[in-house]
């Protein structure tokens, strides 16, 4: 890690003073630099951040390094500090989570369907506004999901800035937009799982996990939880999973011999031979959802569907206030699946989340950028 910092954040006309780990190669370690973020335009708000989760797709684009100088994370939660002049549904000291960004402009858009944003590339993974701006300084592009939130400070809008209960740690909250908002919400919208049908999860990190929870919210039975790891698979089974399988030989027979044909299945290792096993155990009019981004074949023989999710088909400002509700419930227990690490520590945080011996890596970014 180098450190080109102070220690306090000075916002000003011109901008505001923050601290970020900007991207400048491939697997290198992240360097911690100042720098200047533009003041929100007027429909932006500026948050500054208290925590942000570490997720396989930051770790994807810090592993190809090939954006140029850039500023990741997208599983941001803070404190709105201010406003700009078109923003009427976010005050300052609001706790917000941050997730996707979308055009609020297209069809689908209009129709409250952001994870079909006709410009979600760009609005998410194209390293600035939609009109090709940046709001940092010194050559490094920000705006990853909307946010870039591996910072001390970020820019949203209020279509990716959910407002969440100030009486909850944001540290927990953080996930909930990304992985935890698509392992449930492919269950709960995407396959829409009802009570007594089967489901298969294929992969128990995070998201997996996730899913696992919404499973037991949606009364699936049975539950399968697959991996490779048994430390998961005894926490899927403490989370709602009805079965503990270990991936490998004889997998398909084995699942075949508890539940039959399946009902639904989420994937979300991205391994080929498990994508394509999901599709062979479906039953009749049976679905399997894809969440490393292949898009699957779509329709198979009998009326099974194998397809790629984006996001658990969610709509954020929707969604993540439900999930909060179940986790204050203790229906849905996200505080089993996080670890927090101090920002100082993103290097360590990527590294163990490669090695499967953290769940969810959560970011402390505290004020003043104590600790750095």
């Amino acid at each position: 890690m180098s450190e080109k910092t102070t220690r306090t954040a000075k916002a000003s006309p011109g901008g505001t003073e923050i601290l970020a780990a900007v991207v400048r190669g491939a697997g290198r370690p992240f360097s911690f630099e100042r720098l200047t973020l533009e003041a929100p335009r007027p429909d932006e708000v500026l948050v500054r951040l208290a925590a942000c989760g570490v997720c396989h797709t930051d770790i994807g684009f810090w592993e190809a390094g090939d954006d140029g100088p850039v500023v990741l994370g997208h599983e941001g939660a803070g404190v709105v500090e201010a406003v700009g002049a078109e923003v009427r549904d976010l005050t300052p000291g609001d706790h917000v989570v941050l997730t996707i960004m979308s055009c609020g402009r297209c069809p689908a858009c209009l129709d409250e369907r952001p994870t079909a944003c006709e410009n979600f590339w760009e609005a998410n993974f194209g390293f600035s506004r939609l009109d090709g701006s940046n709001a940092l300084s010194g050559g490094v592009r920000g705006h990853f999901f909307g946010q870039s939130s591996f910072a001390t400070h970020a820019l949203a809008s209020v279509r990716n800035a959910v407002v969440v209960p100030r009486d909850l740690p944001l540290e927990l909250l953080a996930p909930l937009g990304c992985g935890f908002q698509t392992g449930a919400g492919t269950v709960l919208n995407s396959l829409a799982v009802k009570p007594g049908q089967s489901l298969l999860v294929l992969g128990t990190g995070s998201v997996g996990l996730a899913a696992v929870m919404a499973g037991r919210l949606a009364g699936a039975d049975p539950i399968l939880a697959v991996d490779r790891v048994p430390s998961r698979l005894a926490l899927a089974l403490e989370l709602g999973a009805t079965h503990a399988l270990e991936s490998g030989p004889g997998l398909g027979k084995r699942i075949r011999a508890i539940a039959g044909k399946l009902d639904h299945a989420v994937d979300s290792t991205g391994v080929a031979a498990l994508m394509r096993l999901a599709g062979d155990l479906l039953k009749p009019g049976g679905g399997a959802a894809l969440l490393s981004g292949a898009e699957g074949p779509g329709e198979l023989p009998d009326g099974r569907r194998v397809f790629g999710v984006i996001q658990g088909d969610a709509v954020p400002w929707r969604f993540i206030p439900q999930l909060v509700d179940h986790f204050r419930a203790g229906r849905f227990p996200l505080d089993r699946l996080v670890r927090t690490l101090p920002f100082r520590d993103l290097d360590r945080a990527v590294a163990e989340s490669l090695a499967g011996t953290i769940i969810k890596p959560v970011l402390e970014i505290s004020p003043g950028f104590a600790g750095l």
